[in-house]
């Protein structure tokens, strides 16, 4: 038995799959990056966190890494 492709439910998703077979795009839309805000993104987030962790008391940085397990123990 030959072997078919699945089909996205969602119409919208299988008309996008549709035109980039028929155009032959390789990223689906959506998917290009500007990497300069990427990279501007990533500074800010490296600068972030640890001035966050800084301001804030040892009992409200433990809340915060149990609250953190926890969302990562629900998935």
């Amino acid at each position: 038995m030959p072997k078919r492709s699945k089909k996205p439910a969602d119409l919208n998703r299988l008309a996008a799959a549709i035109v980039d077979e028929a155009t032959d795009n390789s990223l689906p839309i959506g998917d290009a990056k500007d990497p300069a805000a990427v990279a501007l993104g990533r500074r800010g987030g490296k600068k972030g966190g640890p001035a966050r962790a800084a301001k804030m008391s040892a009992e409200e940085r433990s809340e915060a890494a149990k609250k953190a397990a926890e969302a990562r123990w629900k998935r």
